[in-house]
């Protein structure tokens, strides 16, 4: 078994992985891994058929196996999560870790803000169904949405939905993310995780669109009155200062006021601490950068959050999703967020893995040695057959005994006492 100084002595040993879909999201995390195993090359390799490339270390108390997907999407996060679990057959906990789009709701008990963090209680598919002339009708039965968590991850889950634990997961992360903003300072180049600021943190009006708003005669923004009305390529890549975005237009909100007193008073390691909410988040295919549409969409499902890759790993692997908040999801989307974002949603991970709990690994005897009880093997597997001693050998699932050929249904293995739905022999036993 692996300890805080070894690594561990194969890929069963692994019991978390954490999974990123951009290279900004994995360098984030980067910075809060305690130790490489793999600084000298890699040592575990992969399973057949397995084409991710990972990265493996240890973050606390547990061995960690990182993947960053070959592109963003549910059918990358799919193919990737797939192999992930192929090569690392003991995977408890898997982290999909990253940026989203955020639902603001201002004025409720659920008021986001820019650098908050996101976690996973389910995962909603909100782009699969059928489009109509005028409407859009997402196939939410029970054979077409993904599935529950195991119940692990369940009752982790459950435990942050509760005030105290959310609050102790926000104090670690705050310290984490201090470690980032030093740690990354101390390099020459690389993102800037630096906490932009209450200022920059602007909810425009959810039908307040994203154009040139000084408007000329020879611009297709001046004729853009409605949801629905095209604006011109110019205006979908430059920033709301360049467009002259009203701020008359801005929603005021109690937090960035508070925020902003801290600021003031010369608190900023507390204006930066991200707040952590726990619900369901929207998974689908498409950037999502309208804020008439985010919140239909969001009313429709309950969603307190967009991004695209979750869809794909949530049946694949046991997956908390943990996404730090960089834009509104509305047309006003930019980038500026996106590495605090980042740098909040790898604290949050942090955090939450040490608060996570380690579960033992059951110890399995070796054939050579004497069973539990005293017996033999010999003689163990004369109690598995009522006090006769038989060699290995197949049976059917009505009783039947055969010396020969490949079991029907099932077989029981006399040396690990499990039953099995393929044929097996001592020798080849793996348990």
């Amino acid at each position: 078994m692996a300890t805080p100084n070894s690594p561990p002595a194969d890929r069963n040993e692994f019991q978390v992985a954490i999974v990123c879909a951009l290279p900004l999201e994995y360098d984030a995390l980067s910075l809060l891994i305690d130790r490489y195993w793999d600084e000298n090359g890699d040592r575990y390799g992969r399973a057949p058929g397995d084409e991710n490339t990972y990265t493996t270390g240890r973050i606390g108390n547990f061995d960690i196996v990182v993947v960053l997907l070959p592109g963003m999407g549910k059918v990358s996060a799919a193919g990737a999560t797939a192999g992930l679990r192929s090569s690392f057959p003991g995977l408890r906990l898997v982290l999909l870790i990253g940026v989203c789009g955020g639902v603001p709701r201002p004025g409720t008990d659920n008021e986001m803000l820019l650098g908050d963090v996101v976690i996973s209680k389910t995962v909603v598919q909100y782009d699969l169904g059928r489009l109509y002339p005028n409407d859009f009708a997402a196939k939410d039965t029970i054979e077409h949405t993904l599935g529950r968590p195991t119940k692990n991850i369940r009752n982790m889950v459950s435990i942050l939905e509760t005030r105290r634990a959310r609050e102790r997961l926000e104090n670690l992360a705050a310290r984490y993310l201090e470690q980032i903003q030093a740690r990354s300072a101390e390099k020459l180049r690389g993102a800037n995780y630096q906490y932009p600021g209450a200022g920059a943190d602007l909810l425009f009006k959810a039908s307040y669109r994203h154009k040139h708003q000084h408007l000329s005669a020879q611009c297709i923004c001046a004729e853009c009155y409605e949801s629905s009305a095209p604006v011109c390529q110019g205006a979908l890549k430059a920033p709301c200062d360049e467009l002259g975005c009203d701020d008359r237009y801005v929603v005021e909100r109690d937090r960035v006021e508070r925020k902003r007193k801290l600021e003031r008073q010369g608190r900023w390691k507390e204006a930066q601490t991200p707040s952590i909410f726990v619900g369901r988040i929207g998974s689908g295919d498409t950037v999502l950068m309208s804020g008439e549409d985010r919140d239909r969409i969001a009313t429709r499902h309950d969603l307190l959050a967009f991004e695209m890759e979750s869809a794909g790993a949530w049946d694949e692997v046991p997956c908390i999703v943990i996404k730090g908040v960089c834009d509104y999801a509305d047309s006003h989307k930019n980038k500026r967020w996106q590495d605090f974002a980042a740098a909040t949603a790898a604290s949050i991970t942090k955090a939450l893995l040490e608060c996570y709990v380690h579960t033992d690994r059951p110890s399995i005897a070796c054939p050579s040695t004497v069973a539990p009880g005293g017996a033999s093997p010999r003689s163990r597997s004369a109690l598995i057959n009522g006090g006769k001693d038989r060699s290995p050998r197949y049976e059917d699932d009505d009783g039947g005994h055969r010396e020969t050929g490949r079991a029907r249904k099932s077989i029981i293995c006399y040396k690990c006492a499990s039953i099995t739905r393929s044929q097996c022999t001592v020798a080849d036993c793996s348990r």
